[in-house]
């Protein structure tokens, strides 16, 4: 196996200048499964590496084989978790696997129902609405993501969760907390020998847990239609209940917070296929698929190889790190046809940016109701949208995330909405 020339795609500063395509191209044709090293990178020690997994066929065998490719063993972060907090990141839903998964997986569907989620469609288009709205009257040159985006996010969150509207800012200090521990502009906190402490560890969720707790106590004692009212009154134990709140919590907020400006940045670099949008001339539920394609929310997830295996002729041994990449997958020419064409009629579209197998996102259904009322309202508050200068990206290799996107919401005829 070639390791010294082949690309990195593990520091997160690569991916600050977008998915590395070419990068990802290259692993693709000569090391579908290649060997990555560790570095000691953003004041995170080094590790002993992985196995890079960039071919479509490859990154949906290891998501359905849990088997095989574990979400218990070392959870789902590239890096190692420290040893002691293992058994507590172990609670969490997305780092277990089958049965244990399926059984707590089963419980909170039974609160995260498509009624309960339809429910929420007027509230979003109502927020989308008045959020755009504001933007076109501020000049219509605007930064999408500060002036709409993350907001329409977060609250389309909290009003599902049922949490109390002067609580919403404790949500997203939580959420850039854990998606954003990587990135420059936040910074890290250090233990009491200088080194970064995991976002993930107790320590740094005894705030949220906490907060939980209270919101659960409160919504048994005042029930009403939402996530929390339903989770709390089900028999989940009190730490899966934690682990629950924050799932939703940072999942829910930032698979939409990336995906929505990361379709925007794509249709303005794509005027075509904007105007194919806008003139209704393909379905608003296939754009959102194809804009998810090509900007999954999510960068990369990890197995640990729970025996001895081999994939794509490259031996993988028990305990070894197996890591998919998205945006690898989405752009696979064995699977998609001219695949950095964006194409809002493509069909099929295969893509993974939900994930696959046991573990495929459980808020799927709420994220593409958003993206479709959020792109339908867009397109009928102005006549279309370019970009009025560069994004700013997230320094991730975990959330493809955008933190800044300046674009100018165009004059003109409007498409009516949905």
């Amino acid at each position: 196996m070639e390791r010294t020339n082949l690309p990195d795609v593990f520091d997160p500063r690569i991916h600050a200048a977008g998915p590395p395509h070419d990068a990802f191209r290259e692993l693709r044709d000569r090391a579908p499964v290649a060997r990555q090293e560790e570095r000691a990178v953003l004041g995170w020690p080094a590790g002993p590496g992985f196995w890079a997994v960039t071919r479509h066929a490859d990154v949906v065998r290891v998501l359905k084989d849990a088997r095989t490719y574990s979400s218990w063993l070392g959870a789902t972060q590239i890096r190692d978790p420290d040893p002691a907090d293992l058994p507590f990141i172990r609670r969490m839903m997305l780092n277990q696997d089958p049965p244990e998964h399926g059984g707590l997986r089963r419980l909170a569907g039974r609160a995260f129902t498509p009624g309960r989620i339809a429910r929420f469609e007027a509230t979003a288009r109502s927020r989308a609405r008045e959020l755009l709205a504001a933007a076109v009257a501020g000049g219509g040159e605007a930064d999408l993501v500060r002036a709409v985006t993350d907001d329409y996010a977060l609250l389309n969150l909290t009003d599902l969760l049922g949490v109390p509207a002067g609580d919403r800012g404790l949500l997203h200090a939580w959420t850039e907390r854990v998606i954003a521990y990587q990135d420059p502009d936040e910074p890290p906190v250090l233990d009491a020998d200088g080194k970064p402490v995991n976002p993930r560890s107790p320590a740094m969720l005894a705030e949220m847990f906490a907060y939980a707790r209270e919101l659960a106590a409160h919504k048994r004692r005042h029930p009403a239609d939402d996530l929390m009212t339903a989770l709390a009154t089900t028999e989940l134990a009190e730490a899966e209940l934690e682990m629950f709140f924050f799932l939703l919590t940072v999942a829910g907020n930032d698979t939409v917070r990336s995906a929505a400006p990361g379709g925007v940045l794509a249709l303005g670099a794509h005027p075509g296929e904007q105007r194919r949008l806008w003139r209704g001339e393909v379905s608003v539920d296939g754009a959102v698929d194809e804009l998810l394609r090509v900007h999954p929310p999510v960068i990369s997830f990890r197995r640990t190889a729970a025996r001895d295996t081999e994939l794509a002729g490259v031996p993988i041994a028990r305990g070894d790190k197996v890591v998919v990449f998205h945006a690898s997958a989405n752009h696979d020419e064995r699977v998609f046809p001219d695949p950095h064409r964006l194409d809002l009629g493509r069909r099929p579209n295969p893509h993974v940016s939900f994930g696959d197998g046991p573990h495929v996102c459980l808020g799927a259904h709420f994220a593409r109701l958003q993206l479709r009322v959020f792109y339908e309202e867009l397109r009928g508050a102005c006549g279309g949208v370019e970009p009025a200068g560069p994004p700013r990206r997230l320094v991730s290799n975990f959330i493809n995330g955008i933190k800044s996107l300046p674009v100018r919401l165009l004059p003109g005829p409007a498409t009516p909405r949905g």
